[in-house]
């Protein structure tokens, strides 16, 4: 079928369009294949509205004069839409804007949510809009993406002596959801890696995930070992374990479930690593929520931040009942607990909830976050989830079908990898000056997993993306983000490198709801927005004053010659 047969009504005159931070407009709606597009008539204004058919959750449809019309008294009127048929869509988006349409006659209405609903839920990859994004100013030609696991491995030279690469899994048989190449213990060989293998769910065998620069010690991460109630073995996947320890080192297994779900998984075939075959690893539990009472977190959530009403009680009640914080506070404890292992306690960690493709990528990429100075410049934390979470088979296409306003309940949605943009935000929040990226960065992240003209975030695995030609036939998001030409949008202006760890608060007090995210389409954001904009006017003009390049690529090497943080905030009082 194609895209066009969805389409029942392409364009309806005299819309009145209904949206935050603007009066009501009235216009053309037109309808394409991918995109919703409003036109204001007039010519002073010339304003538009182009949105994303795929970034549309949900929508309400509401119509008059369903019963009959009005009878015509004219010649002259005949043939006209009759007077009082009118509808309302209430589009409600993934980034959770809202915005209201207000449609003459009823049919036309009827038409447009009819296509809306069809074309907004495509379930075939290859009709989203990344296959047909061409601009001209992006080609097809080179590599895609930032890095490779080679690459990264080339550039980690303390890696060299006891790792290696390894491309047992070159054609996706070992495991469907890694990538093709995998960073392995170099005494362990193929062999001994497919057998273990098998041995864990999915098969999620342990690998690399980050060598600390310090004293490479490492964070490695999988899914459970599938024991079962007969308490099976693996001497492949044991031997694979004790060759990252090396000697008589301890290390530690941070298991992301409960010690009862544990236990509760070897009825059905899962289990986790006993004390007898696993000496040198010592299991410590750290409970954390995924999957549908996370969705249903991130529901409640945005209900409450939608509530119009000046209750402060009610507003608080629903916060806390959300429990929203609650999930950013086990993430960062929990990756806390994974950075102190390594950085104070010298030992090296294996990170592994059920399937180890959600909270254990969450915690081992925060951890990151908080040892390596590296992965909080701009280029090192798109690398991080690139090689986290795009090559380490998030499931997006899965956890991403929908967002808070869809009415559909689909099994496999969890908001994971917005949960880890929240964690990160509480980072660049308490960390004002550690991080070269800014809020924007995130908001934009936040914006594109759930609809993007990009292919990064699109299918389940890197397997499907090969199956499908993703690759070859949709431009990455993550290399036009590095872009010059959108660098500063992205870059924090107060920010100066530090080799220090940052340890994150976790204190209730010190956890914030992202009122950038959540509340984004209110007034109050609006002047987050303007001060933002504000704080960058400063910096660019003590960066004119002391000579510096604009260009963004050079603000990390001249950062030292600014203004410093303190003399900027007296500034900032303005604002």
């Amino acid at each position: 079928m194609e895209l066009s047969e969805h389409i029942k009504t392409a364009n309806v005159e005299d819309v009145t369009l209904k949206q935050p931070f603007h009066p009501p407009l009235k216009g053309t709606l037109c309808i394409t294949s991918h995109h919703l597009l409003f036109s204001d008539r007039n010519e002073e204004s010339s304003w538009q509205l182009l949105l994303l058919i795929r970034n549309i959750d949900a929508i309400e449809k509401s119509v008059e004069n369903l019963f009959g019309y009005p009878s015509y008294t004219t010649k002259a009127s005949q043939g006209k839409r009759p007077v009082g048929s009118s509808g309302t869509i209430t589009i409600k988006c993934k980034d959770l804007l809202v915005l209201q349409l207000e449609i003459p006659g009823m049919e036309e209405c009827l038409n447009i949510a009819s296509s809306i609903e069809a074309l907004s839920t495509l379930e075939s990859v290859k009709e989203m809009y990344p296959f047909f994004y061409r601009p001209s100013h992006l080609s097809l030609q080179g590599p895609w993406g930032l890095s490779s696991t080679e690459q990264y491995y080339k550039q980690t030279e303390r890696l060299w002596d006891s790792w290696r690469v390894s491309k047992v899994n070159s054609d996706y048989s070992v495991c469907s959801s890694y990538p093709c190449a995998v960073i392995v213990p170099r005494e362990v060989d193929d062999d001994m890696v497919v057998r273990a293998a098998r041995f864990r769910q999915g098969g999620r065998f342990p690998v690399l995930s980050y060598c600390h620069h310090r004293n490479r010690m490492v964070i490695m991460r999988s899914s459970q070992p599938l024991t079962g109630a007969n308490r099976k073995r693996c001497k492949e996947d044991e031997l694979l374990l004790q060759a990252v320890l090396g000697g008589s080192e301890l290390g530690y297994i941070i298991d992301l479930r409960s010690a009862q779900q544990a236990q509760q998984a070897r009825m059905t075939g899962g289990g986790f690593e006993s004390k007898t075959c696993y000496s040198h690893w010592k299991r410590l539990h750290r409970y954390h929520e995924r999957g549908k009472i996370l969705q249903e977190s991130l529901i409640k959530l945005v209900e409450a931040c939608g509530d119009h009403s000046h209750s402060v009680d009610r507003w608080l009640s629903k916060l806390e009942n959300s429990k929203w914080l609650s999930h950013v506070h086990s993430a960062l404890s929990t990756a806390g607990l994974v950075a102190e292992c390594l950085e104070r306690d010298g030992h090296s960690v294996l990170v592994h909830g059920s399937e180890g493709t959600d909270s254990t990528l969450l915690v081992s990429s925060l951890a990151q976050l908080i040892l390596d100075p590296a992965s909080r410049t701009l280029s090192g934390f798109l690398c991080l989830l690139e090689r986290e979470w795009i090559q380490a088979g998030h499931p997006f296409q899965q956890r991403c079908a929908h967002s808070a306003y869809s009415h559909a309940r689909l099994k496999q949605e969890c908001p994971s990898f917005l949960l880890l943009l929240d964690c990160v935000w509480q980072l660049w929040r308490q960390f004002p000056l550690a991080l070269e990226f800014s809020e924007a960065l995130l908001l934009r992240l936040a914006q594109e997993v759930y609809a993007s003209d990009y292919g990064t975030f699109l299918c389940n695995s890197e397997q499907e993306r090969c199956a499908l030609g993703v690759k070859e036939n949709t431009h990455c998001l993550l290399q036009s983000l590095l872009r010059s030409g959108n660098g500063e949008e992205y870059l924090n202006p107060l920010y100066e490198r530090t080799e220090l760890a940052i340890w994150p608060s976790v204190h209730p007090q010190s956890l914030q709801l992202w009122t950038g995210l959540f509340l984004r389409w209110t007034e109050y954001a609006q002047n987050i927005v303007e001060a933002r904009e504000e704080l960058w006017s400063i910096v660019k003009e003590h960066r004119e004053n002391a000579g510096l390049d604009r260009n963004y690529y050079t603000l990390s090497t001249h950062c030292e010659t600014l203004t410093p943080f303190e003399n900027l905030m007296d500034e900032l009082t303005i604002l």
